[in-house]
């Protein structure tokens, strides 16, 4: 199951973050997810909630997944979403984007706040 490596890595990578910044609680993280990254959102979810459920460090955090779309790219100037085959010219088009699985903001409350 890819998802809880993936959940693991999100919750370890909230983890070193808020260490590193003297948090005393990670109240948000957010990831966002290509939709042809093979990942279900649901259960990366899920499985973050179920890693954190005794965890004081995340007493309270969510984590909210965006689901990114594709993009691509192919040599004959097109841009667009198909990612199989070029709309235009019929070649195979390069994915720009719609597979990455990235964490892209954890929200802290620090010391002293």
């Amino acid at each position: 199951m890819h998802e809880y490596g993936i959940a693991y890595d999100i919750v370890e990578t909230a983890r070193h973050a808020a260490i590193e910044h003297h948090a005393r609680a990670v109240t948000k993280v957010c990831v966002d997810v290509g939709e042809i990254s093979m990942i279900n959102p649901d259960q990366v979810e899920f499985l973050f909630n179920t890693l954190v459920e005794d965890e004081p460090l995340f007493a309270g955090a969510k984590l909210v997944c965006s689901v990114i779309p594709p993009e691509t790219h192919c040599e004959c100037g097109y841009v667009g979403n198909e990612i199989y085959i070029c709309p235009k010219c019929g070649a195979l088009p390069s994915i720009e984007k719609g597979r990455e699985i990235v964490v892209t903001n954890i929200e802290i409350e620090a010391e002293g706040e």
